[in-house]
């Protein structure tokens, strides 16, 4: 076995969203994997096996339970590989179907991942008051809830209780806004899910599957 922790989304140390990543050489127990997650403490740490048809299998574990999909520990699963002399592209056999990931001529790590859109619903019990904000628009695909609120500094000034949130029916909740006028990017979120043990996750790749269809 060999264990690496890398931050996804930064090109600086100690920045952006580590992910654990293990590289297996056999099949693991998912007991076994849980509890190495649960002792690492990331929001995911992901389990890569070589395949005997040359691609990969993946999974990935929160400290409380497996996710069927995580973007940030995908791209470090894809980092890991290519720091270990594997020759990409990776196509990684996931429980959200193949994930492929390539390394573009300075080493970046490029990732095609799924688009998941949502379709309105009613507000969740409780979910308002556990954010401490109003929404405007309330989304889910079945597997996270996309919360749209006023502005950029509605996210950033969010201060949700997370106990409250704890209790609403989803994986993790998505709370999103449209950018300021002269910002240089489109729209703002941040993403909480202490259902699965993450109270807040720095950086979300899974939940821009939500959120990429949303914004467009």
């Amino acid at each position: 076995m060999r264990l690496f922790v890398i931050d996804a989304f930064t090109d600086v140390p100690f920045r952006g969203n580590p992910a654990g990543v293990v590289l297996l050489d056999a099949p693991a127990e998912p007991s076994w994997m849980q509890a190495v997650a649960a002792e690492l403490k990331h929001s995911e740490t992901a389990f890569v096996r070589h395949r005997d048809d040359g691609d990969y299998d993946l999974r990935w574990f929160t400290p409380a339970t497996e996710v069927d999909l995580c973007g940030h520990a995908t791209l470090a699963a894809a980092h890991a590989l290519a720091s270990a002399d594997h020759a990409g592209p990776f196509a990684f056999h996931t429980r959200s179907g193949v994930l492929r990931c390539h390394l573009d001529a300075a080493g970046v790590v490029e990732m095609e991942f799924p688009a998941q859109p949502g379709e309105p619903i009613e507000e969740p019990p409780g979910l308002a008051a556990a954010l401490g904000v109003a929404p405007k628009a309330v989304v889910s695909n079945g597997i996270d809830v996309l919360v749209e609120v006023e502005n950029a500094a509605a996210v950033a000034e969010l201060a949700p209780d997370i106990e409250r949130l704890r209790g609403v029916e989803c994986r993790g909740v998505i709370v999103t806004a449209r950018a300021d006028t002269d910002a240089d990017h489109d729209f703002v979120s941040r993403f909480f899910a202490p259902r699965v043990g993450v109270d807040e996750d720095p950086v979300t790749g899974s939940a821009h599957c939500k959120l990429g269809p949303y914004w467009s």
